[in-house]
C-alpha cells in the first residue's frame, strides 16, 4: 500500500527549521504490543483489564489507556476519584446511574464520567474495548458511600448523534493549505485555546492525511478501520483498532486509511492542529 510522504508538509518549512519541527519524540504502540494489567486490582479476575498507551494512571499525571471488558461484565455501583472520558472501540458499553435503564453505546460513542458520581458500567459483546482518558491521576475506584458532587455532569453521546464537519472549513482547526476530505467533531475542550482538547477525525476509505500537531503533544488512538502510519523515524506501521501513536513537540503523523471502509481516529491535541490531505490511493 502506498503511504503518505511528508513532502507536502516539508514544502511549508525549510532547512534546519523543518528538521527541528519534524523531529519529535515519537511513540508507536500497535494493539498487539499493549501491556495489560487489572484495572481494579482489588477485584482480581473479576476486574476489567487495562492496557497502558501513554502516561501512568497510577500516578498524578494525565494518562490514556484501553479497558477490555469480558462478555456480560457488570460492575457494582461505585465512584472514581477523578473525572474520566471514554470512547467505545468494540462491543457495547453502558455507563449510567445505578437505576438507569441500559443504553448500550456502540463503537464510536463517547461518554464522560464525573469524579464522585455513583454509576455502574456494563458491557455486552464477545469483545468489548474502550479508550479511557484522565487529565490527572491516580485513577481509583471507591465505594458509593464516598460519593460527592464535583459540579460536573455526566454525558453519554451515541455515535449516531455525533455531528461531523468538514475538517477543511471548521474554524477551530488551523487552516490546511489544501482542501481535505477528512471530517472532524470536537468531544471536549477548545482546540484553539492552547489547552488540551479531544476530537474524532474520520478519514474516507482509500485516503491519506497528515495530522500536524502545533503544540507540545499530539496523541492519536485508532478506533476503527485499517490504518497504517508513517511518523518520523518510525517507518510504515499497520495499526489495528486500539493502537496508539503519540509524540512530544510539533509533529506530523501521516495516516493511510485502507480501502475496506472509513477510518476513525481519536486525537488529543494541545494547541493547534492541521489536517493535511495526501493523494488518494484509489
Amino acid at each position: 500500500m502506498k503511504r503518505l510522504s511528508l513532502l507536502v508538509l516539508l514544502a511549508m518549512i525549510s532547512g534546519a527549521q523543518a528538521q527541528d519541527a519534524l523531529d519529535p519524540s515519537v511513540t508507536v504502540v500497535p494493539y498487539a504490543d499493549v501491556e495489560w494489567s487489572p484495572l481494579n486490582p482489588a477485584r482480581g479476575d473479576a476486574s476489567p483489564r487495562a492496557g497502558a498507551l501513554w502516561g501512568d494512571r497510577t500516578s498524578g499525571e494525565a494518562s490514556g489507556f484501553l479497558v477490555q471488558f469480558a462478555e456480560g461484565f457488570a460492575s457494582p455501583p461505585h465512584i472514581h476519584n477523578v473525572t474520566y472520558r471514554g470512547v467505545v472501540i468494540r462491543g457495547l458499553v453502558h455507563n449510567d446511574d445505578p437505576d438507569a435503564a441500559p443504553m448500550w453505546m456502540p463503537p464510536g460513542s463517547y461518554w464522560t464520567q464525573p469524579a464522585g458520581e455513583a454509576h455502574v458500567t456494563s458491557a455486552e459483546g464477545t469483545v468489548n474495548l474502550a479508550y479511557i482518558e484522565i487529565q490527572e491521576g491516580p485513577y481509583l475506584v471507591r465505594p458509593t458511600e464516598q460519593a460527592f458532587d464535583n459540579g460536573e455532569r455526566p454525558l453519554n453521546v451515541d455515535a449516531s448523534n455525533l455531528v461531523w464537519l468538514d475538517a477543511a472549513t471548521v474554524s477551530w482547526i488551523d487552516p490546511s493549505p489544501v482542501p481535505s476530505a477528512a471530517e472532524a467533531t470536537v468531544l471536549w475542550g477548545n482546540p484553539r485555546d492552547g489547552a488540551p482538547s479531544g476530537l474524532l477525525v474520520r478519514l474516507p476509505a482509500s485516503s491519506e492525511a497528515t495530522l500536524h500537531g502545533l503544540g507540545p503533544t499530539l496523541r492519536t488512538v485508532v478506533l476503527a478501520g485499517r490504518v497504517s502510519v508513517e511518523p518520523p523515524a518510525a517507518g510504515g506501521v499497520d495499526l489495528p483498532p486500539g493502537s496508539y501513536v503519540g509524540s512530544t513537540g510539533p509533529a506530523a503523523h501521516a495516516f493511510v486509511c485502507g480501502p475496506e471502509g472509513a477510518c476513525l481516529l481519536y486525537v488529543r491535541a494541545e494547541g493547534g492542529l492541521q489536517i493535511i490531505p495526501g493523494p488518494s490511493t484509489r
